[in-house]
């Protein structure tokens, strides 16, 4: 994989607050060029041995493979979470006009917030 091909990468969160503030915080540094912030989920999960159960916002981060180290980093560095989930999915075709405005959109290192 190139580092401009895309990737979209998954994040779950406790509650609507802290995923907007990770989707502005992203977005302002063009690690991201769009963020989509989904409406709640149950999530049941293991955890330390024992089951769990959690309400949380799932959160898709579209971006480059140049820019993932920079996004995780951002995750992690603001997700409340020990061990938060991130996941990044290699995006193998779309649109192409999409796709050239997704590189366009995270091309820089420039703060614009």
């Amino acid at each position: 994989m190139d580092d401009m091909s895309g990737l979209l990468v998954w994040t779950n969160l406790p509650d609507l607050q802290s995923a907007d503030a990770l989707a502005h915080h992203v977005l302002a540094r063009r690690l991201a060029a769009c963020v989509n912030i989904l409406p709640a989920v149950q999530s049941v999960y293991r955890w330390q041995g024992a089951i769990e159960e959690a309400v949380e916002i799932s959160v898709v981060i579209k971006t480059t493979a140049a820019r993932y180290d920079a996004l995780q980093q951002a995750i992690t560095a603001m997700h409340p979470y020990e061990v938060p989930e991130i996941i990044a999915i290699p995006i193998r075709a779309g649109l192409p006009a999409y796709l050239d405005w997704l590189r366009k959109e995270t091309g820089g290192d420039e703060d614009v917030s």
